[in-house]
This record gives C-alpha cells, structure tokens and sequence, in this order.
C-alpha cells in the first residue's frame, strides 16, 4: 500500500509540472560536444583576429581579399555557434587559446614585409588543417544531433578556405 502511495505521489508530480521543467529543460551537451563548441568557438576567433590583421599588414591583395573572406565566413560560423551554446548554457572563452594567440602574434612581427605574408598563409593551412580534423571527429563521434548538424555546415567553409590557403600560396575563390 505504501509503495501505491509513493507511487501516485511521484505520478501526479510528474503530471502536475512539479518536476516537468526541469526535464524538459535543455540538455547539457556531453564531453565531446561541449569541447568541439568550446574549441570551434575559439578557433573562430583566431581566424576573425588573424584575417582582420591580415587586411591590415598583408602586403598581396590576395591575402587581403582572403583575410576579409575568413572574417565574414568565421563570424557567421561563430554567430550560428554562439546560439546553439546559450540554448544549452554552455560558456565560452572570450579569447583565442594561447597558442593561436602566440601564432598570431609571431606572424605580426613580420607586418608589412613578403615574409608577413608566407608566414600568415602558413599559420592559415595549420589551423585549419587542425579544425578540419576537429569537425570531422564532431561528425564522426559527437552525439548532439544539433552540434554535429553545425560541424556538417562548417566543414566545406573550412575546405573552402584550406584551398585559399594551401601549401603557402594564396588562392581567391571567385
């Protein structure tokens, strides 16, 4: 008899809304989604300050037009990412990682020299040869069915613009 009454108690719980909210609320997203949206995020963010520096310091216009081309594309990726992280609270960095940070900065000594600009497309083939392989283990092992959907979208942004970038010399995409 007791457990029929804890039973009833727990059902009409349920039904009345007592526990409802916070089970219908949004999941957080796992370890592996959690880190590709942290990652992507940061990633966007190296590739907004590096093709904005670019457009200050390159010294071809096609690493400029490329630079501009990673600043729209990126902020764009990263407006789509940063709503699907409020959906699910999931806080951000405000600032690249230190290590794109110091890549960046290592490029910027050579502002405005032939040098900038080999460095720069350099440094561009690395990171996103390294985002490519961050999407592609999203598509392959995330199991947030809207995270990876965002990785789905990213991938041919992030092909597209290796192809800009690969093996050192500057490619406009028309």
């Amino acid at each position: 008899m007791r457990s029929r009454l804890l039973i009833t108690a727990a059902l009409a719980a349920v039904v009345s809304g007592v526990c409802g909210p916070a089970t219908l609320a949004a999941a957080p997203f796992d370890g592996q989604d959690t880190a590709f949206v942290r990652s992507a995020h940061q990633s966007n963010l190296a590739e907004i300050a590096a093709g904005q520096d670019a457009q200050k310091h390159a010294t071809t216009s096609c690493v400029k037009q490329v630079g501009a081309k990673l600043v729209a594309d990126h902020q764009k990726l990263d407006t789509d990412l940063k709503t699907l992280a409020a959906q699910s609270k999931v806080p951000l960095p405000t600032m690249p990682t230190a290590e794109q940070q110091q890549k960046l900065k290592a490029v910027q000594e050579k502002a405005g020299t032939a040098g900038y600009d080999a460095a720069w497309l350099s440094d561009q083939e690395a990171g996103h040869t390294k985002t490519l392989a961050l999407i592609d283990t999203q598509i392959k092992t995330g199991t947030d069915t809207a995270v990876t959907n965002a990785a789905k979208k990213a991938r041919p942004v992030v092909v597209m613009h290796l192809d800009m970038v690969r093996g050192g010399t500057c490619h406009t995409m028309s």
